[in-house]
């Protein structure tokens, strides 16, 4: 089992020194311009995790674990069609673009990359014509790699350990930046607690209940299920050490 290696893992993820390094606007913005690839990325996972447990097409049939479905309609819910701070209702990725306009953050890649996927491309093309940061390429292409080629327990494995269970902590070391800085981004600020609140308390041990039911399944799953989880939180630390690098080279 790798599971005392997981753990510390996720621990080396939630205190990685990038936090320490967003100590200005101009680095705010360039940390955004990148983590916004990973908060459209996650809900490529959600989405691949409602597909299989849920039914997405014609004609309906119901589902094989009506447990199941609701624990990830729940989180789908939340994602994808939270309540806007001011009115109505928005995805978290729609926030964090608002977010990113607050500060003056550039929206060009990431929205030449959505208008890309609209145009019917397909997504590893989009990823490459867009020309993110190679790091967020990376990134990007090893989630697509989980969300479109392992079997369930691993995209859930993946989803828990890689997203619901470290970024809580994560988010609560943004937080931590100058104050002046949390002035400049209170949208930013909103976004960052709405995930800590909605994570900790009820998306997190959602997904912990989801995975547990998957593993379940078969005697194999649990190790391949912390394989594909280990995988997910190291490629998030290299993405972390490729954008702090990029940030070190930014005059404050």
């Amino acid at each position: 089992m790798h599971q005392p290696l997981l753990e510390q893992t996720k621990l080396q993820l939630c205190n990685h020194p990038l936090f320490a390094e967003i100590i200005s606007l101009r680095k705010l913005q360039l940390f955004m311009e990148s983590h916004v690839f990973a908060v459209w990325d996650f809900m490529t996972l959600t989405k691949r995790l409602q597909q299989d447990l849920t039914c997405t097409q014609l004609p309906w049939l119901p589902p094989a674990d009506p447990q199941a479905a609701r624990l990830i309609n729940e989180i789908v819910l939340g994602e994808e069609s939270d309540m806007h701070p001011r009115q109505g209702h928005c995805s978290h990725f729609e926030l964090y673009l608002e977010a990113m306009a607050e500060i003056g953050a550039s929206t060009a890649v990431i929205d030449r990359f959505v208008a890309r996927l609209r145009q019917g491309q397909a997504t590893h093309t989009a990823l490459h014509e867009a020309s993110p940061p190679p790091g967020v390429a990376r990134f990007v292409s090893d989630t697509l790699h989980i969300a479109l080629s392992a079997p369930t327990h691993c995209v859930a494995a993946a989803f828990l350990h890689g997203r619901e269970h470290v970024i809580p902590a994560m988010f609560e070391r943004l937080l931590q930046t100058d104050e002046a800085l949390q002035h400049q981004a209170p949208i930013l600020c909103g976004y960052l607690k709405r995930h800590i609140e909605l994570d900790a308390q009820d998306h997190g041990p959602a997904a912990q209940q989801l995975l547990e039911r998957l593993v379940g399944a078969d005697p194999a799953f649990p190790q391949q299920a912390d394989d594909a989880a280990l995988a997910a939180v190291e490629s998030r630390i290299t993405l972390w050490d490729e954008v702090r690098a990029s940030l070190q080279e930014v005059h404050p």
